[in-house]
């Protein structure tokens, strides 16, 4: 098993504290194989799993009996889908509250840890929360996760040159996208078959285990809709239309599958921006494998590189982090935009094969007041610096500066 990138942070921000580490990500994205070598280098720990019928009585008859009683050491407790359990939080927070001695716990969950957050239930100074995403070209080369003002400079100082094996893996992710096992496997006929698995047991399991929702034949309907529409204005009155259904249920359910880590969505930055859109959001897939079009799912993989980078930077303390994009009512648009405590940061665009500045840089950059952008291509070999204004746009292939990133 690989070394992820998330190991380090928590046993930084959380273990050296014994403070809870609360894991969440898409389902089959390494949460588990993470818990379980973080356990195997400890000298004492436990895994539990909700689906285990003896683990689920045991914590309805005590709770407290999961921590492992063991004379030396800290015991190390890995609570895997914990929060199918009714009051999974209030039953928790007793655990820890009434723990003799320190205990390292781990909670991951393949859906949103706070889908139920209730104030009984608080866990307020308790755990830290982190979002595990699949791997990214950065990780595939190394599981360090470097901040973010050396993630720039080194960025636009190009500081390094490609490996050999940064063309390769961007293949690959391009491929087969960054879930482990097909993109570990790469064997297209697995993959198809990994693919259509993962997308029934989101729909059929965990719809169904979050939710009395009895329509999951509508909602798997949704969901095969929705790759067509990646890196588009996302309408959901067309999906309306689509499915017969109320524009009420069409949120509802959208609603749903982001916090089941099935698609993620991103909304227009509007600070400094003269006529800019403002409630359209851009609807991207967590495996971006599914997505037909070349050019969307290029833009569907930046999208998930830049948007795993803010969450890590945010979870790690560096700062509040988001992905937005900027579009205005003319219909000038660049793809994306991170933004660091409220103010512009990096405004990156995607453009699968034009390596000359888009025109759209001249009417955002002097809004943004960034000094540095970034434009990604799908072609190899691209490296270019190009003024616009008093801003610098560095041209550069993707499968070369997205290794920058974590």
């Amino acid at each position: 098993m690989k070394t992820r990138y998330l190991q380090a942070p928590i046993e930084q921000l959380c273990f050296s504290g014994h403070k809870m580490a609360f894991v969440s990500g898409p389902r089959q994205c390494g949460k588990t194989s993470m818990a379980k070598l973080m356990l195997a280098r400890c000298p004492s720990g436990a895994y539990r799993n909700w689906d285990d019928v003896v683990f689920r009585r045991q914590w309805a008859k005590d709770p407290s009996a999961i921590v492992p009683a063991l004379e030396g050491g800290v015991p190390f407790v890995v609570l895997d889908e914990i929060h199918k359990a009714k009051g999974w939080k209030r039953t928790i927070k007793g655990v820890y509250d009434t723990l003799q001695r320190p205990a390292d716990i781990m909670v991951t969950g393949s859906a949103r840890l706070n889908v139920y957050k209730k104030g009984s239930d608080s866990l307020t100074g308790r755990y830290f929360h982190f979002r595990l995403h699949p791997f990214t070209l950065g990780e595939m080369e190394t599981s360090d996760a470097p901040p973010p003002d050396d993630v720039l400079s080194a960025l636009f100082q190009r500081s390094r040159r490609p490996s050999r094996s940064s063309g390769p893996n961007f293949e690959a992710l391009e491929r087969f996208g960054g879930f482990p096992e097909p993109l570990l496997g790469q064997n297209e006929r697995k993959s198809r078959l990994w693919r259509r698995n993962r997308i029934d047991t989101v729909i059929r399991e965990d719809v169904r285990d979050l939710t009395r929702i009895p329509e999951l034949g509508r909602i798997e309907m949704l969901a095969s809709l929705l790759p067509e529409r990646v890196g588009s204005l996302f309408s959901m009155a067309s999906l309306r239309e689509d499915l017969e259904v109320s524009f009420d249920t069409v949120r509802r359910w959208t609603a749903l599958l982001k916090d089941l880590y099935y698609i993620h969505e991103i909304k227009p930055h509007q600070k400094a921006i003269a006529r800019s859109i403002r409630k359209e959001g851009k609807i991207y897939m967590w495996d971006y494998a599914e997505v037909p079009v070349s050019a969307a799912r290029f833009e569907n993989l930046v999208a998930n590189h830049l948007l795993k980078a803010c969450h890590l930077w945010t979870d790690t303390g560096e700062g509040m982090f988001e992905l937005r994009y900027l579009r205005n009512k003319e219909k000038q648009e660049i793809d994306f935009l991170i933004v660091r405590d409220r103010q512009p940061w990096l405004p990156v665009e995607v453009k699968l094969a034009d390596e000359e500045p888009s025109a759209h840089w001249r009417r955002f950059l002097p809004a943004l007041q960034c000094p540095r952008a970034l434009q990604l291509v799908a072609t190899p070999g691209v490296w270019r610096e190009h003024a616009v204004g008093d801003a610098r746009v560095t041209v550069a292939s993707a499968c070369e500066a997205l290794a920058y990133l974590p």
